[in-house]
């Protein structure tokens, strides 16, 4: 099956930066789209940024102009890059891989998150 890890979730100040990783492991797959959501406590899980396997990308209107993200198919690795942190951007970090094919694998794959927090 399919394995996802998410990693660099750090305590940073307000308006610093954090890279977070995420890498999909395991059986062979080859159409997918990949995303970023996040959940603070008391709030529902949203998204974040999203990149297909086309190479569209989609971002949240809270995190344009402060956040990227990029992927490198060759190693089924997904990044996400934040800047200009605030203290509402404090959540945990999901990692989700939307494999459309092969078909057996066919189905949405989430990480067990990587916490972020933005405090003085």
């Amino acid at each position: 099956q399919v394995q996802v890890e998410e990693s660099g979730g750090n305590l940073v100040q307000p308006g610093g930066s954090l890279r977070l990783s995420c890498a999909a492991s395991g059986s062979f797959f080859t159409t997918y789209s990949m995303g970023w959501y996040r959940q603070a406590p008391g709030n529902q899980r949203e998204l974040v940024a999203a990149l297909t396997w086309t190479g569209n990308s989609n971002y949240a209107d809270s995190v344009k102009g402060r956040f990227t993200i990029s992927r490198d198919n060759a190693k089924n690795t997904v990044y996400l890059q934040m800047n200009s942190l605030k203290p509402e951007d404090a959540a945990i970090y999901y990692c989700l891989t939307k494999i459309s094919a092969p078909l057996r694998l066919r189905g949405d794959y989430w990480g067990q998150g990587t916490q972020v927090t933005v405090s003085s």
